[in-house]
């Protein structure tokens, strides 16, 4: 009986000490996969999946800085009114699409994300430092926030990514 109640309590600590980090791999991959498929949607110009991406709420936001200019917008109508013009008159990029995954944080059914974004392609891109919030609802990961600003060549010579 004695060698049942420690093979009990070792099942039990087992399953429930390893239970939340593989609770918390499983939401990492599968926010990382959200945020692939907003991306490659964005660069396919493929309006339905990048919007399946997203939570469609008030308090969406997206914003980019680049050396040209900065810019947000904020709710998810602004999101749709602002990017409907490029997802009809866009071609699709062949772009190889990098990202370097530098700090997960996920709070309940919250979700904090960095990482750097290289883009290959014909055209010379810089590197973007990225952030996404997510929010999980009904079981799904959804971006509620971008934000991108770019990182200059020269910068990107003296820089490492944090890992």
């Amino acid at each position: 009986m004695k060698t049942f109640k420690i093979l009990a309590f070792v099942l039990f600590a087992v399953t429930f000490g390893l239970a939340p980090a593989m609770a918390q791999t499983k939401d990492i991959a599968e926010i990382k996969a959200v945020i692939s498929k907003e991306t490659q949607s964005f660069f396919n110009v493929d309006q339905k999946n990048w919007e399946d991406c997203w939570s469609k709420v008030p308090y969406a936001y997206w914003s980019y800085s680049d050396s040209t200019a900065t810019s947000y917008i904020t709710g998810w109508d602004g999101l749709v009114k602002t990017f409907d013009h490029y997802f009809k008159t866009s071609k699709p990029s062949k772009a190889e699409i990098i990202n370097d995954w530098v700090d997960f944080k996920i709070f309940g059914n919250g979700a904090y994300v960095h990482f750097v974004q290289k883009v290959k392609d014909e055209i010379d891109h810089d590197e973007t430092s990225q952030i996404r919030v997510l929010e999980k609802k009904d079981g799904k990961w959804k971006v509620i926030c971008v934000g991108a600003i770019a990182r200059y060549a020269k910068a990107n010579k003296d820089s490492k990514v944090r890992q």
